[in-house]
């Protein structure tokens, strides 16, 4: 997937995460807590370690060591910052840009770039974090956050944490988005942000919410249909409020069973 998003020129990872009402109780977060969830992270993917220049050689101690270079180039950081202050914009208007920059110098320069690039959205409140910080508000009050902007390795770890605050891996989609444009809107690679899953691969037990919420996504960013997706959203919506649950959220609704009751309610 690395190869393909690199290939493709795929530098922004959307990744919308809200608590579905009636799947409080399945967060790790006190409900009342989890009830506020609703952010968006936006993580640069075309840099950082996952892409810099690694390896793993022996010392002359005879000792093993691996090492990952970590990088960003101003340019790379700009355009990732442009992204997450329009996404700001078109929500509530407050951007997070989280960082080590107490540590790394690669992470300076981030908040450098990211601080020159807010001159030119005046309407967009911009605070920074601290990554270990922001993990720590992240469960402590979620709520604080609307969009994100990090890098490719703690956007990473941030997303996937922010899944288990809204209860399931199996609830967050992503739309990775470059600078090609569609006739209605922005190229894009649409996922779920959880993995294939092969212990369980064909026994029914997945949960395809994400996948669908990604076609949603792909509606809105690649085709311009925002009612449509807006639609799918509801109907995802409607179906966890009817009780429906997958294996992963303590129920025994198999996968089929999920989709035929979104399916249902999208054409009701």
């Amino acid at each position: 997937i690395l190869g393909l998003r690199s290939e493709l020129g795929l530098f922004a990872n959307l990744r919308p995460a809200t608590t579905f009402a009636g799947l409080e109780d399945m967060s790790g977060l006190r409900p009342e807590i989890a009830r506020e969830i609703d952010m968006l992270i936006v993580r640069e993917l075309n840099g950082d370690v996952y892409f810099g220049e690694k390896g793993t050689h022996t010392r002359t101690d005879g000792q093993r060591e691996g090492w990952d270079r970590m990088s960003y180039a101003e340019g790379e950081v700009r355009r990732i910052a442009h992204v997450a202050f329009a996404a700001a914009r078109g929500r509530s208007g407050r951007l997070t840009s989280v960082d080590k920059a107490n540590v790394l110098e690669t992470s300076q320069l981030w908040r450098d770039v990211v601080c020159e690039v807010a001159a030119d959205y005046p309407d967009v409140e911009l605070d920074h974090l601290y990554v270990d910080n922001a993990a720590m508000q992240m469960v402590r009050a979620p709520g604080q956050f609307d969009t994100i902007v990090t890098g490719n390795l703690f956007g990473d770890i941030l997303s996937d944490q922010a899944s288990m605050c809204v209860g399931s891996i199996g609830l967050l989609p992503s739309a990775s988005l470059g600078e090609r444009r569609t006739a209605h809107g922005t190229f894009g690679l649409y996922e779920p942000i959880h993995g294939s899953a092969p212990d369980i691969a064909g026994q029914g037990r997945a949960n395809p919410l994400a996948a669908i919420l990604s076609a949603a996504m792909l509606l809105r960013h690649s085709l311009g249909r925002e009612d449509d997706a807006r639609s799918v959203e509801r109907a995802v919506s409607d179906t966890l409020a009817d009780g429906l649950r997958g294996f992963d959220l303590g129920g025994d609704a198999s996968t089929e069973r999920l989709g035929d009751a979104v399916v249902g309610r999208l054409a009701g």
